[in-house]
C-alpha cells in the first residue's frame, strides 16, 4: 500500500476542515457524527484522529478559520474605503445582512452561525469563538474613529467601542431571526433584514 505524502495529509486535513466548517455550521457541532463528517470529507472514519485529537480540537481549529475567513472581507471593505455602494460599514451591514447570507447556513460569518454552539461548548471553543468577536469589534471601532475624524467629529474611543458592540449584535441578531423564520414566514424574515440594513447604522 503506497505511503500517503505529505501533500496528501494536508489535503485531506484540508478536505476534513472544510467539511466541518459547512457542517457544524449548518447543523451545530453536537449534530455532526466524526464517520459522517469524514464521509462528506471523501475519507475514512478511522482516518479522523491522524488529523485531529477530538472533535472540539476541530471545533476549535473551525471556529478560528471561519472568523479568519470573515475577517479578511471586513478588512478588504475597510481598505477600499468608500464607494458608490455606501461607506465600508454600510456595505459590510448591506452584505452581511443580504438574503444570500441568510440562504448560506453552511458558510459566512460564524457570529450568528456558531453563537449557540460556543455558548454550549468548551472554553477553548468559546475561546476561539471571542477572538473573532473582538476582532469584529477592533475593525468596527477603528472604521468608526478614522469615519468621525475625517468628518471632523469628535469621537470618544470608549464611545466608538459602545457603537461597535451595538453593531455586531444588531447584525448577528438580525441575521439569527431571519434564519430562524424563513422557511415558514419568509415576508418577515425580509422585513428583518432590510429593517437591519436601514438602521444598524443609525
Amino acid at each position: 500500500m503506497p505511503r500517503i505524502t505529505k501533500e496528501d495529509k494536508a489535503r485531506n486535513r484540508q478536505n476534513i476542515l472544510e467539511a466541518a466548517s459547512r457542517m457544524f455550521r449548518s447543523q451545530g457541532i453536537d449534530a455532526v457524527g466524526i464517520a459522517e463528517l469524514m464521509k462528506e470529507a471523501g475519507l475514512t472514519h478511522g482516518g479522523f484522529y491522524n488529523h485531529f485529537a477530538s472533535k472540539n480540537e476541530l471545533a476549535v481549529e473551525v471556529c478560528g478559520a471561519s472568523y479568519a475567513a470573515s475577517l479578511a472581507v471586513l478588512a478588504q471593505a475597510i481598505e477600499d474605503g468608500p464607494d458608490q455602494a455606501g461607506s465600508p460599514l454600510e456595505r459590510v451591514v448591506a452584505d452581511y445582512l443580504s438574503t444570500a447570507h441568510r440562504d448560506a447556513p453552511d458558510g459566512g460569518c460564524p457570529s450568528a452561525s456558531m453563537a449557540t454552539d460556543a455558548g454550549r461548548h468548551s472554553e477553548t471553543v468559546q475561546s476561539a469563538y471571542a477572538e473573532g468577536v473582538e476582532g469584529y469589534l477592533t475593525g468596527f471601532t477603528a472604521e468608526f474613529l478614522r469615519e468621525a475624524e475625517e468628518k471632523n467629529h469628535g469621537l470618544d474611543p470608549a464611545e466608538a467601542r459602545h457603537r461597535a458592540i451595538r453593531l455586531l449584535s444588531e447584525m448577528v441578531g438580525a441575521l439569527m431571526l431571519a434564519r430562524a423564520v424563513c422557511h415558514v414566514e419568509p415576508g418577515l424574515s425580509d422585513e428583518i433584514l432590510q429593517t437591519g440594513r436601514s438602521h444598524a447604522l443609525n
